[in-house]
C-alpha cells in the first residue's frame, strides 16, 4: 500500500450496518480526547535532528546482517523481499523484555524513534508491542537505529548470532490485518469441517433476502452458485424492480452476505485474489490496505444460493417486502409438504420496542416461526444497536452497552438469531455494537455468536466502488456488523445439514445442535447467547 501524503478521504459510514446504522458511532472517526489511552497521537510529530534521524550514530558500524536474521523475522523478511518500495507493512514491534526499562519508557522511547524515522506512519500500542505500518526501507532503519543505539549505551546483550537491540526483541508483521473470511473458516471450525467431513453444502438450497447479489462475480463461478434446481427462479420484492434486480446489487450487501455462505476461489498467477481492508490510523483518520490472498472461501462453498431482493439499493426496505418474501419461501416448498429451500438468511432488521406488544409476536417475527416450523432454518442478524449513549444526574453524557436491543426479526422464538464477535472471540469476546439480550419479554437471545467484525468477502456495487478508489484491482472487501455474523451461521448450518442430511425439514433439532456444542466463550449469557458457533463439534456431535 502506498502511503499517501494525506490520510485518505473514505466515506463516514460504518461498514456492514444494517438499516439502522444511522444509531451507530462511525468508527472511523475520532472519538473523544483520551478516549484509546494506547494511542500515541501523530498530529505534530517531533523534528528531525539535523542531520539525519534521531538515536543515529555517524562513524558507528553497520550491522544490517545481523538485524535481518534476528531482529527482523522471516514472514516479515519475506514480505519486504516482495513489497514495492513504497508500500506500507503493518508491523508489530516486540519489546524486549530483559533491559531493565520500564515498558512505558522503552515504548516512549521507540515511539520518538519511529516517528522521526517515518513522520506520517500510524503508531499505536499495547502495553508491551508498539504497532506500525512502515516500508521495508523504514522498517530496516528502524532495526538499525536501535541497534546502533544498544551498541553505544552498553545495554544490549548479545552474541555473534544476534544483532545487538536497546528497546526491540522482535518485529513482526501485522498478521491481524488480514482478519477476514479466509480467516473466519478457522473461527468457525468450517474449513475443518470441509476437509474430514466434506461439510461442503452439497445439494442444500439457501435463500438470502437481501440487497440482491452480483451473479457475475468470480467468487460464485467455480461451483455454479446461483445455478438452481428444479422450478427455482430468483426474484425481487422490491417496488419497481424487476426480478432480474435480483441477480444484481447497486448496494453490495447483499453480495458480500452470499459470499461468506457459499462460493470460493483459488488465486493463480493470472487472477490473483486482492482485498481492500481498512484500517484506523493514530490520529483518528482513516486508510486502505491492499491484501493479497492464496485463497477465499464461503463457510459452505458448494450450497445453492436463492436470492431474493428485499432492500433498496440504499440497504433500505420495509416489512411488506420481507413478509412477501417469506411467504414465497412457503409457497415454493409447498406448505412444508416439499423442501426445495432449506434454508434463510436475513442480514436485516429494525430496533424493537418491547412496549408496542409482547416481543416476538410481530407479523415479522410470526413469519419466521411460522416458516421454521413448516421445515426451513432461519438464521437472523441479531442487530447493530446494543451500544449508545446516556446521560447522568449531573448531564454528563456517557458511552454505555444496551441490553434488551435485540432487533426483529431477531425476537422470533424459533429463528437462530446471531451475535457478533471477532476472528479472535476467546480474547475479544462480543463486539461492542452487537446486540444484547434478553428479549423484551425476558427469552434468551442472541442464541449464538460468530465473527462480525472486519470480515472480507466478494465486493460488489457501492461497497466495491468505495475500496476501488484507494485499492483498483480489489474484488473484495471488508464489511463489519452482525450482517455478517449471521451468514457465517447459516454457512455452518448448509454445511451440517449436507452431512446429516437425515436433519433436513427439522430445523428445531438443528437449532438445538447448534447452541448444545457452541464454544462458550466466557461472557454473559445475554451477550454471547449458548457462544461461538463450531461447525466441527456440531458434525461429530451426532
Amino acid at each position: 500500500m502506498a502511503r499517501s501524503q494525506e490520510p485518505p478521504d473514505l466515506p463516514r459510514e460504518f461498514p456492514g450496518l444494517e438499516p439502522d446504522d444511522d444509531l451507530l458511532p462511525d468508527p472511523l472517526q475520532p472519538g473523544p480526547q483520551g478516549e484509546d489511552p494506547g494511542q500515541v497521537d501523530r498530529r505534530e510529530p517531533a523534528p528531525r535532528r539535523p542531520g539525519g534521524p534521531a538515536f543515529e550514530l555517524p562513524g558507528m558500524p553497520r550491522t544490517a546482517s545481523l538485524v535481518t536474521d534476528s531482529v527482523i523475522t522471516r514472514p516479515l523478511s519475506e514480505r519486504m523481499a516482495s513489497a514495492p518500495p513504497d508500500e506500507a507493512i503493518g508491523i508489530i514491534v516486540e519489546l524486549r523484555t530483559d533491559s531493565g526499562l520500564e515498558p512505558a519508557h522503552a515504548l516512549a522511547q521507540l515511539t520518538t524513534m519511529l516517528t522521526m524515522i517515518a513522520p506520517r506512519a500510524p503508531v499505536w500500542n499495547t502495553r508491551a508491542y508498539l504497532m506500525s505500518a512502515l516500508t521495508a526501507d523504514e522498517i530496516r532503519r528502524l532495526a538499525e537505529v536501535d541497534s546502533r543505539g544498544a551498541a553505544r549505551s552498553g545495554s544490549s546483550r548479545h552474541d555473534q548470532r544476534s544483532a545487538p537491540r536497546r528497546f526491540i526483541h522482535r518485529i513482526w508483521p501485522n498478521f491481524e490485518v488480514r482478519a477476514a473470511v479466509h480467516r473466519t473458516v478457522m473461527t468457525t471450525k468450517a474449513e475443518a469441517a470441509i476437509r474430514a467431513f466434506d461439510a461442503t453444502g452439497e445439494g442444500i438450497v439457501w435463500a438470502v433476502l437481501d440487497t440482491g447479489v452480483d451473479a457475475k462475480h468470480p467468487h460464485f463461478a467455480a461451483h455454479d452458485t446461483f445455478d438452481l434446481p428444479g422450478n427455482l427462479a430468483h426474484r425481487s420484492f422490491v417496488p419497481g424492480s424487476s426480478d432480474a434486480d435480483a441477480l444484481t446489487d447497486v448496494n453490495g450487501h447483499g453480495t458480500h452476505v452470499t459470499g461468506i455462505i457459499a462460493g470460493g476461489r483459488t488465486a493463480t498467477a493470472k487472477r490473483p485474489i486482492v482485498a481492500a481492508t481498512w484500517y484506523r490510523t493514530a490520529g483518528g483518520g482513516a486508510g486502505v490496505e491492499r491484501v493479497s490472498l492464496d485463497r477465499i472461501s464461503g463457510m459452505a462453498p458448494r450450497t445453492k444460493i436463492l436470492s431474493c431482493k428485499v432492500l433498496r439499493d440504499d440497504r433500505t426496505g420495509d416489512v411488506a417486502a420481507l413478509l412477501a418474501a417469506l411467504e414465497h419461501i412457503q409457497d415454493l416448498n409447498n406448505g412444508g409438504r416439499e423442501l426445495n429451500v432449506h434454508g434463510v438468511n436475513l442480514s436485516l432488521g429494525y430496533p424493537f420496542d418491547p412496549s408496542w406488544f409482547a416481543t416476538g409476536l410481530s407479523p415479522v417475527c410470526r413469519e419466521v416461526d411460522r416458516l421454521v416450523a413448516s421445515g426451513v432454518c432461519v438464521v437472523v442478524a441479531a442487530g447493530n444497536t446494543g451500544y449508545g449513549a446516556a446521560r447522568d444526574t449531573a448531564g454528563r453524557e456517557m458511552r454505555l452497552g444496551f441490553g434488551m436491543t435485540i432487533n426483529d426479526p431477531g425476537n422470533a422464538a424459533r429463528g437462530i438469531t446471531v451475535g457478533s464477535t471477532s476472528v479472535n472471540p476467546y480474547s475479544s469476546g462480543v463486539s461492542y455494537f452487537s446486540s444484547k439480550g434478553p428479549t423484551g419479554d425476558g427469552r434468551l437471545k442472541p442464541d449464538l455468536v460468530a465473527p462480525g467484525e472486519r470480515v472480507v468477502s466478494a465486493g460488489a456495487g457501492y461497497l466495491l466502488e468505495k475500496a476501488r478508489a484507494h485499492v483498483a484491482d480489489a474484488a473484495y472487501v471488508e464489511d463489519s456488523g452482525t450482517s455478517m455474523s449471521a451468514p457465517h451461521v447459516s454457512g455452518v448450518a448448509a454445511g451440517f445439514l449436507s452431512v446429516h442430511r437425515e436433519f433436513i425439514g427439522k430445523p428445531d433439532e438443528l437449532k438445538r445442535i447448534l447452541m448444545d456444542t457452541a464454544s462458550d466463550l466466557g461472557r454473559e449469557r445475554a451477550f454471547q447467547g449458548r457462544g461461538l458457533v463450531d461447525a466441527m463439534r456440531a458434525i461429530q456431535s451426532v
